[in-house]
C-alpha cells in the first residue's frame, strides 16, 4: 500500500499502542511514504532536528538480542536524558488506570512478579515487531527543540496508523543508546529520546485488547472569550 486509507480524524481516533505484531515486514515503498509524511512536521525555524534510525532485518535482530540480554541480566541503563519523573495526583491516577487495563488483559495479577517481569522484557523484545525506529536529536538541543521532535513522533505514528501500521512508542528504547549508535554508525552527538516498535498488528495477542480512554475536555482545555 502506498496511499493512506483513512482521514486524519480517523487516524487520531484509531491510533493506540500495539503490543503484539505479526511476522510480516512493512514494504519499503510503504515505509518511504509514511516517513515522507512525517518529514512534513513543523519545527523551529525549519531546522528539522529529528533523527529517525529505522532498524529492520538483521540490525533489528541484533539490537533486540542485545537489549533483551542487558535488561534480562539487570545491566545498568545508560539513557542520554534523565529518567521518567514520578507522577502524582491525576497523572498518577491515569498511569495506574492504564496499567490495570493492560495487565488485566494480559492476565497478570498484581502479585504476579514473574508475570510482570516477563511483561517488562516484552518491551525489549519489541513486542515481536519486525521494525523499530529510534528517535534522536543532537544532544546539545534542549526542551524547545525536543518539542519539535515530539511533534515528529506524533506525525509519524498517525501516518503509520493511516497506512494500517500499528505502533508503540517506548521510553525503554532509550535505555541502551550506545548499541543504537554503534549499529547505525551514529556519532555520540546523536542522543536517543525514545523508540517506536511498529508493524502489522497481531490481533490474537491479549495485550492488544487494551483500550484506554481520555478524560473530559474540561480536564485539560480552558476556553476564554
Amino acid at each position: 500500500m502506498t496511499a493512506a486509507d483513512m482521514s486524519l480524524e480517523q487516524a487520531l481516533q484509531t491510533r493506540r499502542s500495539v503490543r503484539g505484531f505479526l511476522d510480516k515486514p512493512v514494504p519499503r515503498e510503504t515505509l518511504d511514504a509514511v516517513f515522507a509524511l512525517a518529514q512534513l512536521t513543523p519545527s523551529n525555524c525549519n531546522i528539522q532536528p529529528w533523527r529517525a534510525l529505522v532498524a529492520s532485518g538483521s540490525v533489528r535482530d541484533t539490537l533486540r538480542a542485545r537489549m533483551v540480554e542487558k535488561a534480562g541480566n539487570g545491566v545498568m541503563i545508560n539513557p542520554d536524558f534523565e529518567a521518567m519523573p514520578t507522577f502524582e495526583g491525576d497523572y498518577r491516577r491515569r498511569q495506574v488506570d492504564c496499567a490495570v487495563e493492560l495487565y488485566n488483559n494480559m492476565g497478570i495479577a498484581r502479585d504476579d512478579k514473574a508475570g510482570r517481569t516477563r511483561a517488562v522484557l516484552r518491551n525489549f523484545e519489541l513486542f515481536d515487531a519486525p521494525h523499530v525506529v529510534f528517535i534522536g536529536m543532537d544532544r546539545r538541543f534542549g526542551v524547545t527543540v525536543a518539542l519539535d521532535v515530539g511533534m515528529y513522533i506524533q506525525s509519524l505514528m498517525l501516518a503509520m496508523t493511516a497506512f494500517g501500521i500499528g505502533s508503540c512508542a517506548q521510553g525503554s528504547m532509550r535505555y541502551y543508546p550506545d548499541d543504537v549508535r554503534e549499529l547505525f554508525d551514529e556519532p555520540d552527538s546523536t542522543a536517543i529520546l525514545c523508540g517506536i516498535s511498529f508493524g502489522y498488528e497481531d490481533v490474537a495477542v491479549p495485550a492488544n485488547r487494551t483500550r484506554i480512554g481520555r478524560d473530559p475536555l474540561a480536564a485539560s482545555v480552558v476556553f476564554r472569550s
